[in-house]
């Protein structure tokens, strides 16, 4: 027999097991691009631990320090010791003095009013979200970690003041997934550059497809937020080709490298951003919505529209089925927006801009049917300061007492828990840390942050660290 018509053809086990097993590769594939996060790493991700309250979270992160005690924290005893100088012990000042100086007291800027049938106490600055004072949960005895924005914020978003961990929309993402496949379950609204950028909606070391999608950025006007690249210039028909393409290749890939979990968390966001091109674009536009609906957001008012046009963002993407949707109202600088130390008159400006859009939001929400699931949580970094700093006519920072707000999701009502000494300047009764409102939130969404933990650099690593308490007392 003559052999010089044959082709002798030696084989490396990778490609035997590449051809063979392509089959099985474009199986595992199909399981990664869909809900179920197959094969990545740490053995929580999509598994709810308990009855879940609430489908979704709408943050809206007041970047700065609003002052609890010029809005949702009302202290008679700063009316009545106005001017008078006292002895006001804290970490800012003993850390910029060396000690702990004398500080003029300063008095509300706003007044404040009982409101809605509750009577929770809310100042003139917030008139509209005050008219929504009986849905509202109001913790006035938060405190946390940093004495400055950057280490707050990025605590406030991360549970840490330093390293890089997954933000809090990336742990909720990774836990239990978008309610549409078609979309990201986290997205973030006009980010800020600054204390922090990127690392407060990153993923830190969990996949990368929990990372939050951002939309446009801090400075940027709402209206002009967009995902690039969204929309592609060629063919259906070559469009689909390519990712016909680029599926061989993953599925190759998948059984060359098998349990990668970064391989695997770039191939489903490349099959996220396939599915985004048809869904996403009709999310984001916002042409549908009636007039009544654009002015019951503000948009098309002066100081209203660019938020509005958040808040009215926020709802499609929840409704559409995004887990985690922050709103940011922020600029992309070191001092944020309601970091008014020498002006806290300036604190009506930003008032005016977000007052009308979050009442929107609420009253939206709530019209819809979405409040009962969905969660609005509402408030910044840190508070302020009760005295006037550098006995002039601002606040200065304040972690160690504040407010935040919360809406919905199974959450009490017309309430508010908790208090500050009566000054406000120190959290003091049912003490709230950050790391307990993460956990409360986790488990509103049917997630225990005790359980929700992922393996890294040899152990096992959750949002609240080794801290943090479920405050079940602001549950209905």
């Amino acid at each position: 027999m003559n052999n010089r018509h044959f082709r002798v053809e030696t084989l490396s086990r990778r490609r035997v097991l590449t051809q063979a097993a392509c089959g099985y590769g474009s199986l595992a594939l199909a399981g990664l691009c869909g809900n179920n996060r197959v094969g990545i790493a740490g053995d929580t991700a999509n598994a709810p631990h308990l009855r879940a309250r609430a489908k979704r979270i709408i943050f809206l992160f007041m970047a700065g320090g609003v002052s609890h005690v010029d809005s949702f924290d009302y202290k008679p005893r700063l009316t009545a010791d106005d001017g008078r100088l006292l002895d006001f012990a804290d970490l800012r000042s003993i850390a910029k003095t060396g000690k702990s100086p004398q500080q003029r007291v300063m008095k509300p800027r706003w007044s404040f009013s009982k409101r809605g049938e509750s009577g929770l106490w809310i100042s003139d600055l917030f008139p509209e979200m005050s008219r929504h004072a009986d849905d509202l949960c109001v913790v006035r005895s938060m405190h946390t970690e940093g004495i400055a924005h950057g280490p707050a914020t990025l605590f406030l978003h991360t549970g840490s003041t330093t390293f890089v961990r997954p933000s809090f929309g990336s742990w909720v993402d990774y836990g239990l997934g978008s309610e549409n496949d078609d979309l990201p379950g986290f997205v973030s609204l006009c980010p800020s550059l600054g204390n922090g950028g990127p690392r407060n909606y990153g993923s830190g070391f969990l996949p990368a497809v929990v990372q939050g999608t951002a939309i446009g950025r801090a400075g940027m006007l709402a209206k002009d937020a967009t995902i690039r690249n969204l929309v592609s210039t060629m063919s259906r028909d070559e469009s689909v080709r390519r990712l016909s393409l680029l599926r061989d290749l993953h599925a190759e890939q998948i059984v060359s490298k098998p349990g990668e979990s970064e391989l695997e968390a770039v191939i489903e966001s490349s099959e996220l951003a396939w599915r985004m091109q048809d869904s996403a674009p009709r999310v984001l536009d916002m042409r549908d919505e009636t007039p009544e609906t654009l002015s019951l957001y503000g948009i098309g008012g002066k100081e209203t529209d660019n938020f509005g046009r958040q808040c009215l963002m926020a709802r499609r993407l929840s409704e559409a089925g995004v887990r985690f949707v922050q709103l940011n109202y922020s600029d992309n600088s070191n001092n944020p927006a309601w970091d008014q130390h020498s002006n806290i008159e300036k604190h009506a400006d930003h008032a005016k801009a977000i007052d009308k859009p979050v009442a929107g939001l609420l009253t939206d929400l709530k019209r819809r049917g979405l409040l009962e699931d969905t969660i609005v949580w509402w408030g910044g970094e840190f508070g302020r300061t009760p005295y006037a700093q550098d006995n002039g006519t601002g606040r200065d920072h304040n972690p160690a007492g504040f407010s935040i707000w919360l809406a919905g999701g199974g959450l009490k009502a017309g309430i508010a828990y908790g208090e500050t000494d009566e000054f406000g300047h120190h959290a003091i009764v049912n003490k709230m840390h950050m790391h307990d409102l993460h956990a409360t939130l986790l488990h509103a969404m049917g997630l225990d942050h005790e359980k929700l933990t992922y393996r890294h650099a040899g152990r096992n690593f959750r949002l609240t660290d080794v801290s943090g308490r479920v405050v079940h007392d602001l549950f209905a």
